[in-house]
């Protein structure tokens, strides 16, 4: 039961993160969602929006912070 509880401890904490990290994005006037490769497309009913582009960069963004925090830790 400790374990759970520090994992979704540590999983509130990195979803806070990126969180704070879009909202500091968009008051900045980074394009996040905005990026050419983001997929939207708005019907009669209905509103579809893949943004594409804009999780790669979060991807790689991410993979870089995560190495270089393992690189240092060791």
């Amino acid at each position: 039961m400790n374990s759970a509880a520090k994992l979704l401890m540590i999983a509130g904490c990195v979803i806070f993160a990126a969180g704070a990290v879009m909202y500091a994005a968009s008051k900045f006037g980074l394009p996040f969602g905005k990026l050419p490769g983001d997929i939207s497309y708005e019907g009669k009913n209905f509103k579809v929006f893949a943004p594409l582009t804009s999780m790669i960069v979060l991807s790689v963004i991410l993979t870089i912070a995560l190495n270089l925090i393992t690189r240092f830790k060791k």
